[in-house]
């Protein structure tokens, strides 16, 4: 369709389309006129949110989750009820009368919970704000302040319940759990307490390091007296060599005997070579030199009956100190048994400690937040009585239905030309009859000056092609 065919049916049919705008602008007055006034009351609160330092820098504020959980508690049944019970709406006889109208088969107080529930409109004031602005609605301006105001009460009444309960709950679990730590901390103490007194045990890890010192000691000894041991006794084995002991070379006595001895000897030579053997004097040498010998002899026989005691006392000093080693050691290991079990048991005092320091805790902190009133949002500006309806929009609704009275004119008229087609322009000639325009006749209204005009610039169509005007002064 043309641009000039659509004017042609909009001048044709502009009757049926003027009463269609007219009827939908009238409905739409209509609507603004007798259409109930709702009035929308809100009270905006600021939740308290601390969320964790991840959601903050991914967020910048409150988690989207916790404020959508808050917007849910806000809609939930348990805030209505509380709303309901708040405002005593169960006395009100105008309520109980809608309740007994209705007779929809619910209880007054699930009535009066899906009243209220219906002109709720809780919403986050920007995104990512932690701010909820809670709207109702309603015909009355006062009862929509009055509703939303109890809401934002109710909602801070039931999150206290929400954390208090819960704590409350924790309190009395965690209380119990206190006594029965304290009990198994007390039975531990005790136990290392009784085992203490019974092995005398003062400071077990100094005594331990004290005996452990003294078996280090002795086995020092041990070994010293093992070495000397083994050197008396390879001297006592050399004792049938006496002459090569190195106690019997060094002892004086004996080396003094052996220069007289050798001294007595060269006399008795001298003598023997000078007299003869049975001169007085070579026997009296003689003698001499034998009298020496049997010193040499004695004195030896002191030094090797020396080197034999010595033998002698090393063994019995070795078996002494190996036996204080052997009692040092039982002593030493049986101080390192009772170290083990006292560990055990200190261990065990220090776990039941460290469970009754935290079962202590949790139940202080949850006997805190089971007396805390605090609500975890605050009031940031109360609902007021609202002056002006919000809905209807007067101009919303005027440009609305001026759009709509348009839009349904129009489409009347082009409904109506689809159901009663009629030739109204020299296209519509040639493609419905498929003959030339020769002339167009003028209007009987038409003024002469018009006509003149519309002779002077009319077309000559001939199959379709439009040809050239005649000139002046051709039939």
């Amino acid at each position: 369709m043309s641009l000039t065919h659509f004017f042609a049916v909009l001048r044709a049919r502009w009757l049926s389309a003027t009463v269609v705008f007219g009827a939908v602008v009238v409905a739409a007055v209509l609507y603004l006129v007798f259409a109930t006034r709702i009035y929308t009351a809100t009270a905006s609160m600021l939740i308290d949110a601390k969320p964790d330092p991840v959601s903050t820098m991914l967020y910048g504020g409150a988690m989207p989750a916790l404020i959508n959980t808050q917007l849910e508690i806000i809609h939930s049944d348990r805030v209505a009820q509380r709303v309901v019970q708040n405002l005593k709406l169960a006395d009100v006889a105008d309520m109980r009368a809608a309740w007994a109208a209705a007779k929809s088969g619910l209880s007054l107080q699930e009535y009066l919970t899906e009243f209220i529930e219906v002109g709720l409109d809780p919403k986050v004031s920007a995104p990512g704000s932690n701010v909820i602005n809670v709207a109702y609605k309603s015909p009355d301006p006062r009862f929509a302040a009055t509703v939303a105001n109890a809401y934002v009460q109710a909602y801070m009444e039931t999150s206290i319940e929400l954390r208090v309960d819960p704590a409350r709950q924790y309190s009395g679990f965690f209380s119990d759990q206190q006594k029965e730590a304290r009990t198994a901390l007390e039975t531990a103490q005790n136990k290392l307490s009784a085992f203490q007194r019974e092995k005398g045990i003062i400071g077990s890890d100094d005594h331990f390091d004290l005996e452990t010192s003294r078996l280090t000691a002795l086995m020092q000894e041990l070994v010293a007296i093992q070495t000397a041991s083994v050197e008396a006794s390879t001297r006592q084995g050399q004792i049938g060599n006496a002459g090569q002991l190195s106690e019997v070379l060094a002892n004086g006595t004996v080396s003094g005997l052996k220069s007289e001895l050798a001294q007595a000897e060269l006399k008795l030579q001298d003598l023997s070579s000078r007299y003869g053997d049975r001169h007085p004097q070579v026997v009296d040498a003689r003698a001499a030199v034998a009298q020496l010998k049997a010193k040499i002899a004695r004195a030896t026989s002191d030094v090797t009956g020396a080197i034999g005691v010595d033998a002698r006392v090393s063994h019995q000093r070795e078996a002494e100190i190996q036996a204080a080693v052997d009692a040092q050691r039982a002593k030493v290991l049986q101080l390192k048994d009772t170290r083990d079990r006292v560990a055990v048991l200190q261990r065990d005092v220090d776990n039941a400690q460290h469970t009754y320091d935290q079962v202590y805790s949790r139940a202080s902190q949850t006997s805190l937040e089971s007396q805390n009133r605090q609500a975890n949002a605050t009031v940031i500006s109360a609902a007021t009585t609202p002056v002006l309806p919000s809905s209807p929009k007067v101009p919303a609704v005027l440009v609305l239905g001026l759009a709509a009275a348009l839009a349904l004119g129009i489409g009347t008229a082009l409904l109506q030309e689809q159901f009663d087609k009629r030739v109204r322009t020299m296209t519509d000639a040639f493609e419905f009859l498929g003959l030339p325009v020769i002339g167009i006749m003028p209007s009987p209204t038409m003024n002469r000056r018009l006509k003149g005009q519309m002779a002077m610039i009319q077309d000559r169509v001939v199959s379709g092609r439009r040809l050239p005007a005649p000139e002046r002064g051709q039939a």
